[in-house]
């Protein structure tokens, strides 16, 4: 598979761990159906990363249990991480949050190149990037592709699929960036906020137009 000429608007030097081929951006908001798009996009054949995969994978390294050993020993038990425990202190402790997530970025080129290995000399590759526009990445990747679906729907999906309340789902969304913002400095968007019939077509239109 391959991107249209018209797609390509970086050069390797400029891309996301300089790579030598085309990145597309897949990001989303809480409960827009990311995932979904994802896993459509991989029965489809196309390559795909997940940072939120590169994270975990991340932490399965030696160098990680020991680091966690060495700075938070109390989240550690019978020689494992406990990220309960982590997550708690993440949460709670801004130095820790920084502390920890410096620990996992410098250490994610080196994941994504590992799994970029898995797939046989692509031509392109798609990267699910949570937090692409917080993370101010946007200016790294050709194309950037947001699964879009309103706030109102986010909020319902949220409650229903987390079995919570409206005031947590609000703090939840509160706390992410606003998805029509997001939707403002997207350069594709997939409309998930009818069914999953229309979310397909949708996705079968992105390719329509991006690949050739």
């Amino acid at each position: 598979m391959k991107l249209k000429p018209n797609i390509k608007t970086l050069v390797p030097k400029e891309r996301l761990h300089q790579l030598s081929i085309p990145i597309i951006g897949l990001t989303g908001g809480i409960a827009s159906g990311k995932s979904t798009v994802s896993k459509h996009l991989e029965e489809m054949g196309l390559p795909l990363i997940s940072a939120d995969q590169l994270v975990k994978a991340i932490y399965r390294w030696d160098e990680s249990l020991e680091f966690v050993k060495k700075e938070f020993p109390d989240a550690i038990e019978k020689g494992q991480i406990q990220f309960s425990v982590l997550r708690q202190k993440v949460f709670k402790d801004k130095w820790v949050k920084e502390k920890v997530e410096t620990f996992i970025y410098q250490r994610l080129p080196k994941a994504f190149n590992e799994a970029l290995l898995k797939f046989n000399k692509p031509q392109l590759v798609v990267y699910d990037v949570p937090l692409l526009f917080e993370r101010n990445l946007e200016h790294l990747f050709d194309l950037k592709v947001l699964v879009y679906a309103p706030r109102d729907i986010q909020f319902n999906r949220l409650i229903k699929r987390d079995a919570i309340n409206g005031e947590l789902a609000n703090s939840i969304l509160d706390q992410q960036m606003d998805i029509e913002l997001k939707k403002s400095k997207a350069d594709f968007i997939i409309d998930n906020s009818k069914d999953e019939k229309n979310l397909a077509e949708e996705v079968q239109n992105l390719l329509r137009q991006i690949l050739e």
